[in-house]
């Protein structure tokens, strides 16, 4: 089996190869190793760049600011609307795509305004197996994906940025909070806004890998199986305080936790 160490050495390589790079950053797992790495190998050559909008969790962005200055990277913020977006907003399958699309639009002008030649973004080599549509957006913007190129899985991410002394390295999966909305589902900012404070009540009741799911009058809870009994034990607490969120159901779902769980209509079509 190939050594782990061998696979960050792989990673140097592929950063001192492309030389420079303006880094896709989130504040998640990947985006942080990805430009702790970026700050090691290219230095002043990297730049980090933040994508605000309403789909963007605020507690991510405070995270990306304290690490970006914590690396003395430089870091740039800028707005995306995709919102604005009908066909973004309708949420079809693909809406990652089109969100994407803008995004990667975006750092490329960045790049080319600040005379940089690569574009950078977090994907591992896991993100193979699940449905992500904003790859293609990527590839079609000349993005590389310098983890995924190394073939470093999150597990060997998580790890790594462990040793590196990443605050990062258990932080649980945050992505953006358009994928809490069954496709279909018209997201508005209200919406998303109604997300975000259920969610924010669940971790305040000390639930930290967690999702809010969605369904017009109903919240469907995901939390890891291990916490479903404390939830059930708090049930009432639990079902005010999501309820004063605006939602009128709230659902307990007994499979827990799961990744990508709303993709699963897909593959059952």
């Amino acid at each position: 089996m190939e050594q782990l160490e061998d696979k960050e050495r792989r990673l140097d390589g592929i950063l001192r190869e492309m030389g420079d790079a303006v880094v896709a950053f989130s504040g998640g797992v990947d985006s942080s190793y990805l430009l702790y790495k970026a700050a090691q190998v290219l230095g002043l050559r990297a730049l980090a760049v933040t994508a605000i909008s309403e789909t963007y969790p605020e507690a991510d962005l405070a995270a990306a600011r304290e690490l970006a200055g914590r690396l003395k990277i430089d870091h740039l913020e800028i707005r995306t609307s995709e919102l604005e977006d009908r066909d973004f907003a309708a949420n079809p399958p693909h809406r990652c795509y089109i969100c994407k699309r803008e995004l990667f639009a975006k750092l490329a002008a960045v790049a080319t305004n600040r005379g940089y030649r690569w574009l950078a973004f977090g994907a591992n080599a896991d993100d193979q197996f699940d449905h992500r549509p904003g790859h293609r957006a990527a590839d079609e913007a000349g993005a590389r994906s310098p983890l995924f190129e190394a073939g470093l899985t999150k597990a060997d991410i998580r790890e790594l940025s462990r040793r590196a002394g990443l605050p990062t390295w258990d932080r649980p999966a945050s992505p953006c909070l358009a994928s809490r909305f069954p496709y279909g589902e018209t997201i508005t900012a209200a919406k998303l806004k109604q997300v975000a404070a259920a969610e924010a009540a669940l971790r305040s009741e000390g639930f930290e890998e967690l999702r809010v799911r969605y369904h017009g009058p109903v919240a469907r809870l995901e939390l890891r199986p291990e916490d479903l009994g404390r939830a059930l034990a708090h049930r009432e607490r639990i079902a005010a305080q999501l309820k004063a969120t605006g939602f009128t159901y709230v659902a307990l779902d007994l499979e827990g936790y799961r990744s990508g769980s709303l993709n699963e209509v897909l593959r059952l079509g």
